[in-house]
C-alpha cells in the first residue's frame, strides 16, 4: 500500500494539528483515525452519503481525538455575535484557538464563497485586531483575513446540522498526559468497532442508514436512477475524496501496529471508494452501482478483523 500525500478537505484535523504545533501533534493522519471517522458509511436521511460512521460527525470527532492524545481544552459556544468576538479575542490573546463548526460558503476570501451551502468547516484563528480576524484556513488560506463581521456570520453555522449552538471554539488546549500515538491508537479501537457496529444512541433523521444497509441502499438509488444532483454533487466533490483518503491513513495508522488484516481491509476500503470518484462525475452508474455493493460487505468484515485484533491485544 502506498500511502497518500496530497491535498484534500482535512479541515478538523489539520486545524487541530495546527493548534497543537510541529512539536506537539501527531500527523494529521493519526489525528483523523483517532476521530472515528474512517470506521463507517451513513446515508443521512436516506439521502446524503457521508463516509463516516453512522451519528457521527466532527464535534465527537475531535472530542474523540483530543481525549485519546491525553489533552484538555476549553470549549465553548453560544451569546451574541458581540459576546462571541470578544470571547475569541481573549482566547487568542493565550494562543490559537480551533474556531468550528462554520458555514464554508460565507467565509469571504475564498473563491465562489458568498452564499451558504450547507457545508461545514473549521479554522484555526491567530488574532481579532481592529476589527479583523486573522486566520489560518487549512482549505489552502495561510494568514487570511476577514472582517469580523463577515468571519462571524460564517462562524454562526446556522446552516450546519450538528452545530447545537452558534460560535463553537476550542482554545487554551493542555497536555495533561504523554501518550505515544500508538497507544491512542490502539486505545481507540473499541471506538472503533462500536462504530462499525452500528450506534443506536445518538439521533439520527428518519430513514438514516449506516453501513452495509447504506452502501447498498445508495447502490440502489444509483441503479434506479434515483440520486439527485445534490447527491451526486456532494458525492463528487466532497464526500468520496475525504472517504478514500481517511480510509487509506488509517490503513497506513493500523499495519505498523501489526494490525495486517484490519489495515488491508481500510486500504481495500479506500481502493474501492476512490475507484468511484471518475464514474460518480462521469456519469457511469453501472460503475458507481458496483463498486457500492463491493464496498458494503467490508464493514462487517473489518468489524470482525478489528474485534480479533483487540482480543489478541496489542503485541509485546
Amino acid at each position: 500500500m502506498l500511502t497518500y500525500t496530497g491535498s484534500g478537505p482535512y479541515c478538523y484535523s489539520s486545524s487541530l494539528a495546527m493548534v497543537l504545533g510541529s512539536g506537539a501533534a501527531p500527523s494529521t493522519a493519526v489525528i483523523e483515525t483517532l476521530t472515528g471517522s474512517p470506521f463507517g458509511f451513513q446515508l443521512i436521511g436516506g439521502t446524503m452519503p457521508l463516509f463516516d460512521p453512522y451519528g457521527w460527525y466532527p464535534e465527537i470527532g475531535l472530542d474523540a481525538a483530543v481525549s485519546a492524545l491525553g489533552l484538555r481544552c476549553v470549549r465553548s459556544a453560544g451569546g451574541t455575535q458581540d459576546e462571541a468576538l470578544a470571547r475569541l479575542a481573549a482566547a487568542c490573546a493565550d494562543g490559537p484557538v480551533l474556531a468550528g463548526p462554520l458555514e464554508m460558503g460565507l467565509l469571504l476570501h475564498q473563491s465562489g464563497s458568498g452564499t451558504a451551502v450547507g457545508a461545514d468547516h473549521y479554522v484555526v484563528v491567530l488574532a481579532v485586531e481592529n476589527g479583523t480576524v486573522l486566520l489560518h484556513d487549512p482549505h489552502g488560506h495561510p494568514y487570511a483575513t476577514l472582517p469580523a463581521p463577515a468571519f462571524a456570520s460564517a462562524w454562526r453555522a446556522e446552516t450546519v446540522p450538528y452545530a447545537d449552538a452558534p460560535y463553537g471554539m476550542r482554545s487554551s488546549f493542555v497536555r495533561e498526559r504523554a501518550v505515544d500515538p500508538a497507544d491512542a491508537l490502539w486505545q481507540t479501537l473499541p471506538g472503533a468497532v462500536r462504530w462499525l457496529a452500528g450506534r443506536d444512541d445518538l439521533p439520527m433523521p428518519p430513514g438514516s442508514l449506516g453501513g452495509a444497509a447504506a452502501s447498498e441502499a445508495l447502490a440502489e438509488q444509483v441503479a434506479t436512477g434515483d440520486v439527485s444532483s445534490e447527491t451526486r454533487d456532494l458525492l463528487t466533490t466532497f464526500a468520496i475524496r475525504v472517504g478514500a483518503r481517511r480510509l487509506n491513513d488509517a490503513a497506513a495508522c493500523l499495519a505498523p501496529l501489526g494490525l495486517t488484516v484490519p489495515a488491508a481491509l481500510l486500504a481495500e476500503q479506500s481502493r474501492i471508494l476512490g475507484s468511484l470518484q471518475h464514474p460518480a462525475v462521469s456519469g457511469d452508474d453501472q460503475a458507481l452501482e458496483a463498486g457500492l455493493r463491493r464496498l458494503a460487505p467490508t464493514y462487517e468484515h473489518l468489524r470482525t478483523a478489528l474485534e480479533k485484533a483487540i482480543a489478541r491485544g496489542a503485541p509485546r
